[in-house]
Formats: structure tokens, sequence, C-alpha cells
């Protein structure tokens, strides 16, 4: 498999439990083959309810992204999530993401 590295802007105790609590997650970012990646993790009763609320006040639903659905938003879930993604090829399908040499110093290790 290739080598990847998997980055968050934090990942302490509290920011998982709330990822997990509100069933999403937008600050992963895969940094595959020198490229990096943002995706978005999310659980379909939390994509239910955006898409409820977005129905409702806007008539219309715009899906983030690189929306990746997972059963939960937990880090063991993203990981794996995310090594699958990589042996689908889907990061060929998808643009990479230019990150601003100032906000690298604050990526964290996901794992």
């Amino acid at each position: 498999m290739n080598n990847y590295k998997i980055f968050c802007l934090d990942n302490s105790e509290l920011v998982q439990y709330e990822a997990y609590s509100k069933g999403y997650r937008s600050d992963i970012y895969v940094l595959l083959n020198g490229e990096y990646y943002h995706l978005y993790f999310y659980n379909i009763n939390r994509l239910g309810q955006d898409f409820d609320c977005e129905l409702k006040d806007y008539g219309y639903f715009s899906v983030e992204p690189n929306l990746i659905l997972v059963k939960e938003v937990k880090v063991e879930f993203i990981e794996k999530t995310v090594q699958m993604l990589i042996s689908d090829s889907y990061f060929d399908r998808i643009k990479p993401v230019q990150i601003p040499s100032l906000h690298l110093d604050q990526l964290k290790d996901l794992i």
C-alpha cells in the first residue's frame, strides 16, 4: 500500500468525542504521494439531519466535496476507511488541496 499519513487540526479526546457525538468531522487531511486531500466524514444520521435542515431552509442540499459516510465518526473508522479508499484508487479521482505552509504547522497526526 502507498505511504500515507492522516492528519487533523486537533486530535484531543474532546474533539474525538464531539465528532462521534455530532456525527461529522471536517478537519481530516490525507497526505498521499506528496499531495494533501481534505475529507469530510459523516454518519448517515447527521447527513440526514443536514439534508432536512438545508432542504427546509434553502430548498436544496449541496453535499460537501469528498464527503465520506462511515458507520461511526471515530478514529478507527476513519483510519480503516482511508486505507480502503487508497486500495480503491479513490484519491486518483479527486483533487488535492493546497495548504498554505503557514497552516501545515497546525496539522496533527490523527494516528
